[in-house]
């Protein structure tokens, strides 16, 4: 598996929506957690978007994979960026 970071820009104004959509979002995340596919994710303390740090095959899968996310099914996320990422040290660079 190779380790990507994910990056959400959140949609302007959507403050409420995200609050309103918000369990559904974590239930989602909580499906990559139990598979041991999602290793970290929280949101930016400015509260502009979110890191979250996953594991998949391939960069296309899991942008599909994304797309299911309650907050991109609602349009909350404007902006979207995909990265590989290869950690050699801490705690998650056994997943490189």
């Amino acid at each position: 598996m190779t380790v990507f970071a994910v990056e959400y820009v959140y949609a302007a104004d959507s403050e409420a929506a995200r609050d309103e959509h918000r369990p559904a979002h974590r239930e989602w995340l909580n499906g990559f957690v139990a598979a041991g596919r999602l290793l970290a994710s929280g949101p930016y303390a400015d509260g502009a978007g979110a890191l979250l740090i996953f594991t998949a095959p391939d960069e296309a899968g899991l942008l599909q994979e994304l797309k299911q996310d309650p907050f991109n099914v609602q349009n909350l996320v404007s902006a979207l960026k995909v990265t590989e990422w290869q950690p050699v040290t801490g705690a998650f660079a056994d997943y490189a």
